[in-house]
Formats: structure tokens, sequence, C-alpha cells
């Protein structure tokens, strides 16, 4: 099975932060891929959603644990199951639309990845990265944490969502013709 986690913070208070472009992506990824509305398991605290895409089962899930906490609901979620995973989450260190597609790297700070990578290891663990970037009008000495939690711009959002659908056209890539095609055709 193939889980495809999006991380981000729970509530409406989060909804459209930076932080949450995980949980924007995966919700744009089930919406084009015909997958069933969003359940809430309690075992894993995640939203989850199931589907078969080109014939392989792939499972959706939002942990609901918090950014910082999310290795907890991973771990659940592949504790019974031979899988393998993919990680979709905000980075601040690349420009605001990149996309980036990697194996087996460290968090470089971020947190839900440090969550995850202590709770499950980094064996096989994939991430795909989506720029947030540092906001060009905040003061250096402006903590990470205050950025992710700021809204998109309209014209910020408006490249984020393009963003999005070129992260959920590669994850049906690296569903159908795995990893390096996508990492060829994506991390340009």
């Amino acid at each position: 099975m193939i889980i495809i986690t999006g991380l981000g913070n729970p509530g409406e208070q989060y909804k459209n932060t930076r932080h949450n472009v995980g949980f924007m992506a995966i919700d744009a990824f089930a919406g084009k891929n015909d997958f069933p509305e969003f359940k809430l398991q309690k075992k894993s605290h995640s939203l989850v959603s199931e589907h078969v895409v080109d014939g392989k089962p792939v499972l959706l899930a939002k942990p609901q644990t918090f950014m910082n906490e999310s290795g907890k609901a991973i771990k659940q979620l592949t504790a019974q199951k031979d899988s393998e995973v993919i990680v979709i989450h905000d980075d601040i260190d690349l420009p605001l639309g990149k996309l980036k597609i990697i194996k087996e790297r460290g968090s470089a700070g971020h947190k839900g990845v440090e969550s995850i990578i202590k709770s499950v290891g980094n064996d096989g663990l994939v991430r795909f990265r989506i720029g947030i970037g540092a906001l060009t009008e905040t003061p250096k000495d402006t903590k990470a944490m205050e950025i992710v939690l700021k809204s998109f711009s309209s014209e910020d959002q408006k490249i984020i969502d393009e963003t999005i659908n070129k992260t959920v056209d590669a994850l049906v890539l690296y569903i159908i013709e795995g990893l390096e095609k996508a990492m060829n055709e994506y991390n340009k």
C-alpha cells in the first residue's frame, strides 16, 4: 500500500496557513482522483481516505495530532501495513511555489518531519517538499513559526494553487511510473 500523508495543523484557524500546504495537496489529490470523503480513524489520529490509483491501493492521511506530533500518526498508519510512505509538507527554505521530491534526507529543522523520522525512521521515506518561502517583507530575525502560521496573500495563493496542481500530477506520476521518473520530471 502507498500511504500519502499531508502535514498540517487541524482547526479552522490554521486552514489556509503556509504550514498547511500538505493538507491542501492531499485534498486536491483526493478530489482529482475520486477518493471518498475523509473519515476520522481514531487509532491513527488521522483523517483518512482509501482508493485505488492505477491498480495500486492508496491511503491518504491528514494527521490530526498537530504538526510537531505527526510521527505518532504515521507510526500508527504504518504499524500493520507493508507500505511505502510519502510525506507532503511545507518548506520555508524553498522559494515560494518550488516543488522538490527527495528520499531519505534529514529533516532540515522541520519539526513535523523530525517527529516522523524519530517515530518510523528515514529508510525509504519519500518527501514532497512544497516551497512556501520566507516572506520578503519579513525582518531577518523573525522566527519561522511566525512565517509558517501566516496565510497566503492572494498573489501567493495563486502560485501555491499552481504548485499544488503540479504536486498532484507528480504524485500520480510517482504511483504509475515510480520515484525516479517523478524526480526527473519535477525536480527542475
